[in-house]
Formats: C-alpha cells, sequence, structure tokens
C-alpha cells in the first residue's frame, strides 16, 4: 500500500512538472519615479479585493523595426509595399502560449481557475490586496487625487517571473493612474501639468514671438529678419506644381483649445499667397474637436494660424490640406487621443490610454463632449506634422513605448510623422533640467530629452536660421534666435540601425565635452532627424502681424516638401514615401540634404551639442533641398 501511495505521489509531482513552466526569478517588470501630478497614497490596500488585468505581449512587437526596415529601407526589394491595417493588425495580436503561461503563472501562484478570466489580449485576476503584492513583488495603496478621485496602485515598481514577465505588457492597477480624474476648468488651461497638449504654452514645443510687426516684408533681401513663404522657397529649392492632388494628403494635427482663425488665415493669403484667400484647410473633428473656442490672441491662435498658413501657402491652393482637430474646447486631448482616431486597434493596446495623461470621452465635464470617443474613424494622411511635444521625464516608459510603437506601425502602413524637436535646446520645458534622480527640478543640470521626439519611428525636425545680415543663399545655422532647436540623446529609446553609422561617426569625431553624468551615452536613439528655418516667421494673429519662433515652423514645412515629395511619385504610380528615416540616413540621400555645421543648441548651463559635419543633435542631417530629394525618391521602386 505504502508503495502505491509513494507511486502515485511520484506521478503526479512529475505530471505537475510537464505541466507548465516552474515559477524563474523575478525581474523589474515598470516602474516610475513617482505619481502622476495630483496623487499621493494615504494608506495601505490592505483588505481590499482587486481586479488584476494582465494584458498580454503583442507577438511579433520585438521584430517591429525588422518590418518597417523591410518596407521603408531604400536598398530593400520590398521598399514601399506598406502594410494594410488588417495585416498589422493580425501580426501583433496576442498568442495563446502568452494566454497560457500567464494562466499557468498565476494558477501555480494559488489563484484558482474560477478567479480568472480571458478576455481578447487580457487575463483578470480576481484578487486580494495581499495576494496582488505577492505575485507582483509590491506594496499596494489606496491613492487620493487632489480633486477627490480614489485609486488602488503600487509602490513606483513591480516584478514578474522572468519566463512571465516577456508575455506581459503591462498589469493595472500598478503604476498606471487609470481613474477617471475630474479635469480643470477651461481657465486653468494655462497650468504646466495638464494632459491638455493645446494647453497655451505647453510642453518644450510651443511657437514664442518678440511682438507684433507694423511692416511686413516679402523680400528675398531680408529674409534674415523675414521668413517669408518664398524664402523658405528659396532657401530650399522648393518651388512644385502638384500633379495628383486628390491621390495625395497632409494632415496637421492641432489641439483645443489651440484653433485657427479664418480671418486671419484671409490676412496672410492676402499679403503670401493670393490665390488663396478664401481657401481653408479640411476639418476632420475628433473628439469634439473645434475652432470655436473662447478665447483669442497668440496664446490661443498662434500655432494653429502658423502651422496652417505656411504648410497651405507652401503646397499651393490646389493641394488640399487636413486639419485633424482634437479635443473639445474644455478636456482638449493628447497624441493617443489623435492615435486612436487614427487606428482603432490603438483604443485597446496594451491597456488603452492612460487618463492621467490622455482625455477621457465622453466629457466627464458639464458642458463637454458627450459624444462617442473617436475609436478607428479617421483615415491618416500620407505626411502628419504634430508641433507640440512633452517631455521625457512626465511620462512612463510603458506609456512612451506604447505610442511609439503606434508610430512604427503607422509607418508601416505608409505615413510619415513628423514632429517638432523642441525649442529649449538640450534642456526641457523652460529649460527644466533633470536630477540625479530622473525627476526634473530646481537645480537639475542633466539634460532633459523631448518625447515623441526620442521615439525611433518617427522623423523629428530641428530649426535653423538665416544669420542676421546673411543673404538667403548663404548657409543656415542652428537656430539661436529666441529659440534653440531641441536636440539629444533619449534615455528611454536604444539606438535604431538606421542611425548607427551617422549617430557613431558624430560621436567619435565630435565628442560632446560634457561628463556623462549629463547626457546618455548609452547607444540612445538621437535626434532631431532633419532641420528647417524656424526664426523670424511673419505669422496673422487677430489682424496683426507677429514676429514668430520655433521648431513649430520647421515641421509643417517640412510636411509641405514631403507631401510634393509624395505627389510626384503618385503621379508615376509609386507609393508614398512613408517611414523616411531609414532612406534620409542612407549614402546616397546625403547629397539631399543642406548640411548645417554652425550653432549650438544651449540648455542646462551649457552651450549645449555643436552643428559639425555630417548628423548632429542640433540640426540632424541638415535642411532640405527639393531638387535633389524628388530626384532622389523617384528613383526609388
Amino acid at each position: 500500500m505504502l508503495a502505491s501511495r509513494l507511486l502515485v505521489a511520484v506521478t503526479l509531482a512529475l505530471a505537475a512538472a510537464a505541466a507548465g513552466p516552474q515559477l524563474s526569478p523575478r525581474v523589474l517588470h515598470e516602474s516610475r519615479g513617482f505619481a502622476p501630478l495630483g496623487w499621493n497614497p494615504v494608506r495601505r490596500a490592505t483588505g481590499l479585493r482587486i481586479p488584476l488585468k494582465i494584458g498580454l505581449t503583442q507577438p511579433n512587437l520585438a521584430s517591429i523595426e525588422e518590418y518597417l526596415m523591410d518596407v521603408s529601407h531604400p536598398e530593400s526589394p520590398n521598399y514601399g509595399n506598406h502594410w494594410s491595417s488588417a495585416k498589422v493588425a493580425q501580426t501583433f495580436r496576442p498568442t495563446q502560449d502568452s494566454v497560457d503561461t500567464v494562466r499557468t503563472w498565476l494558477h501555480q501562484s494559488g489563484i484558482e481557475p474560477h478567479r480568472v478570466k480571458v478576455a481578447g489580449g487580457w487575463l483578470t485576476a480576481d484578487v486580494t490586496a495581499e495576494e496582488a503584492e505577492e505575485l507582483l513583488g509590491t506594496e499596494y495603496y489606496v491613492y487620493e487625487h487632489e480633486n477627490g478621485a480614489v485609486q488602488v496602485g503600487c509602490d513606483k515598481k513591480y516584478h514578474l517571473p522572468e519566463h512571465v514577465s516577456k508575455h506581459v505588457d503591462l498589469i493595472t492597477p500598478t503604476i498606471h493612474f487609470d481613474t477617471k480624474v475630474k479635469r480643470e476648468q477651461p481657465g486653468a488651461l494655462g497650468k504646466r501639468k495638464t494632459q491638455n497638449v493645446g494647453a497655451p504654452g505647453f510642453g518644450p514645443v510651443s511657437p514664442k514671438t518678440t511682438g507684433t510687426i507694423k511692416d511686413v516684408i516679402d523680400e528675398l533681401e531680408h529674409c534674415d529678419t523675414h521668413t517669408t513663404v518664398n524664402c523658405l522657397r528659396a532657401l530650399y529649392d522648393f518651388v512644385y506644381y502638384p500633379l495628383v492632388p486628390d491621390e495625395n494628403s497632409i494632415g496637421i494635427v492641432e489641439y483645443t483649445p489651440q484653433a485657427y482663425s479664418p480671418s486671419d488665415l484671409d490676412l496672410f493669403f492676402k499679403n503670401f499667397s493670393s490665390s488663396q484667400v478664401g481657401q481653408r484647410p479640411t476639418m476632420t473633428s475628433i473628439d469634439g474637436g473645434t475652432i470655436d473656442v473662447n478665447g483669442s490672441g497668440f496664446g490661443i491662435n498662434g500655432e494653429s494660424n502658423l502651422d496652417l498658413q505656411y504648410a497651405m501657402a507652401l503646397v499651393g491652393e490646389r493641394q488640399p490640406v487636413t486639419l485633424y482637430q482634437v479635443g473639445d474646447p474644455l478636456e482638449g486631448g493628447s497624441f493617443n487621443n489623435f492615435l486612436d482616431a487614427l487606428d482603432g486597434s490603438f483604443c485597446t493596446f496594451e491597456g488603452g490610454d492612460d487618463p492621467s495623461q490622455d482625455a477621457v470621452y465622453p466629457d466627464p465635464i458639464k458642458g463637454g463632449y458627450t459624444g462617442k470617443e473617436d475609436c478607428g474613424t479617421v483615415t491618416p494622411a500620407k505626411v502628419i506634422s504634430t508641433s507640440y511635444s512633452y517631455d521625457e521625464w512626465e511620462l512612463t516608459p510603458a506609456y512612451m513605448e506604447r505610442q511609439c510603437a503606434e508610430y512604427a506601425k503607422l509607418g508601416l502602413m505608409g505615413t510619415t510623422v513628423l514632429y517638432s524637436s523642441g525649442d529649449y535646446g538640450v534642456g526641457g520645458y523652460g529649460d527644466t533640467c533633470l536630477l540625479p534622480n530622473g525627476t526634473a527640478g530646481p537645480g537639475g543640470k542633466i539634460f532633459a530629452p523631448s518625447f515623441p521626439g526620442g521615439c525611433p519611428y518617427v522623423t523629428s525636425v530641428g530649426a535653423t536660421q538665416v544669420n542676421p545680415g546673411a543673404k538667403v543663399t548663404d548657409p543656415e545655422s542652428a537656430c539661436e534666435q529666441v529659440i534653440y532647436s531641441g536636440g539629444g540623446f533619449s534615455n528611454v529609446f536604444k539606438m535604431p540601425g538606421y542611425q548607427k553609422d551617422a549617430v557613431n561617426s558624430y560621436l567619435s569625431k565630435y565628442p560632446p565635452p560634457y561628463s556623462t553624468d549629463l547626457w546618455n551615452n548609452t547607444g540612445s536613439r538621437g535626434y532631431p532627424d532633419l532641420s528647417a528655418n524656424g526664426a523670424n516667421y511673419p505669422v496673422a494673429v487677430q489682424g496683426e502681424f507677429y514676429l514668430v519662433y520655433g521648431t513649430s515652423a520647421s515641421s509643417p514645412v517640412m510636411a509641405s516638401i514631403l507631401s510634393a515629395v509624395n505627389d510626384a511619385r503618385l503621379a508615376l504610380g509609386k507609393n508614398s514615401i512613408g517611414f523616411i528615416n531609414p532612406t534620409i540616413y542612407s549614402d546616397v540621400f546625403s547629397f539631399g540634404f543642406n548640411d548645417i555645421t554652425n550653432g549650438t543648441n544651449p540648455g542646462c548651463g551649457t552651450k549645449g551639442y555643436s552643428a559639425q559635419p555630417g548628423w548632429d543633435p542640433v540640426t540632424g542631417l541638415g535642411t532640405p533641398n527639393f531638387v535633389k530629394l524628388v530626384a532622389l525618391w523617384l528613383l526609388l521602386p
């Protein structure tokens, strides 16, 4: 009898061992340095039940750069063969292996099968706070928001068994604060920390002005003081007549309450492009986006007026320009709200948006947009320009990585995504610099990169200038008037393969003269990629002309030039240029840019980096020469 019992015990043990992987050592899965603004821990979560939601890894996500290179590298036989949205969704759908691995881990950890449910790419486990702490190697607290909201979350970080971690993107509630928080009313939109990137003065990218000007000069002899449409055409050899405008598309993204003024558009056209008086962008409203906002003036109209006046004038009257207006006037919006509208799968990808950073629709504020959230309702333009940004330190790595992956997917589908690189050189918003713990504050000296410019799947655009007293035919320099071209090295994203030669060449020939305690020299993504003029733009705002500065101008200018390249390719039956970074970093395309070798991007008590021959973290590869670029792109399949 004893022998038979022993045999049964051994058999059961062997069966258990074969049933699934054993628990492996724990590894750090996610962390953040501090809770989002307004949230504070008030007590331990002892005795509470937690619906633990486990988002499964999207398969093949680790190969997304490889897939993107296959359709974007000029030497690839599949160059330009962009994917359909259906193929993208299918490729990154979670696998059964991930479901089985996570479920087995939960069962081996004492969570009974009836407490675990599977829905799509998620597993939900009904656990106590104590069980959650044991599962994740962390401590749970009840957090309260200054507006009264309450949420359970863990203390700054959590862990997973190593063999489980590779199957999990994220777990909530942990360090992601997903409780709906009552937003500040419009009078508080000027506050620095808000999920509304359209708040006046928000972030490291926002147009700066030296004030109004009485006399608007549109002469090439004065491009050092007034950067007009004709100056830009002369600088970048850009004159083009669209051949297939109905097949082509260019989009400019704005975030309410930023909004353009139609009368200002006409005033600008009257002075610089008379045939376009009365022309308007084609507006696509996302989550209640509108140009009918309370308040006016440079803080509300400056960004949108700048972007649309120059983009529309540069592409000309034949090429329609789409305005993506994101968010209602009360809550506004974020980059994720915009991406939700472009790709329905992104709405739930890796757990969906983060309400501590992203707007929630229907709007919980009285009088806000009550319609359904825009999710997969908008077709992406072939070129999209955004003149807004965050500082990296404000966001969690998981938040940025989720968003960055979406830019890669847009590239797979043939969209070129441009972002301004920042206006504070190597510093963050208002020349905010980092402390050794990764936060920003007084006394910070460490360089503060921007986002999404540091994402390897966007094209980051820096700023140049025509030097005071110089001719429009003279070489430009890095912008050092009012703003400094944002640039540097990401603290989150590794260096992509397409830029390794260019960036390593810069670092070996022109090593930054700073301690590596101040900047990330561990092989990270360098930015910007390209540049365009960012100084002395006459912009019509509320019936007057302001002189405006910023990478806010550089991005829509670059978008206009790339849109013309698309038109030329489409006219020959070729596909759009899509994700351009692998192409522009190739040896052949080095001849398509005006190399910028003068100027720096000061910040954090330093002179910043220096513009040098070849790529540099001030102006990237340089400014465009349209005639050369369109010829080079027309030679590609």
